[in-house]
């Protein structure tokens, strides 16, 4: 029994490498830090169009197209948000 033992502690020892993180891959933060950076440069860049357009520095096509994607972004973090407090609700339903 030890020979059987000692051959799966090693072939477990050299399966190990395998199942850890690689240090270049992106971790859920990041992700999520990625998602937020782009969501507020596109508020960003709706409000500078916004405030060009009334000075007379954007043309009026400009203003609709950054306002549709600054909605757009709005309402696709609000999505997220409503799923991610669901999901939170589904888990507090869960019997123990």
């Amino acid at each position: 029994m030890d020979i059987n033992t000692l051959g799966a502690a090693q072939k477990y020892a050299a399966a190990r490498p395998a199942t850890e993180p690689k240090a270049d891959a992106a971790g859920a933060g990041d992700v999520l830090k990625d998602i937020a950076r782009d969501f507020a440069s596109t508020l960003q860049e709706g409000e500078a169009t916004a405030r060009a357009a009334m000075t007379g520095e954007a043309d009026p096509h400009a203003l609709v197209q950054a306002l549709a994607q600054t909605e757009l972004a709005v309402e696709a973090a609000v999505t997220v948000r409503d799923k991610v407090v669901e999901a939170y609700q589904e888990i507090l339903r869960m019997p123990v």
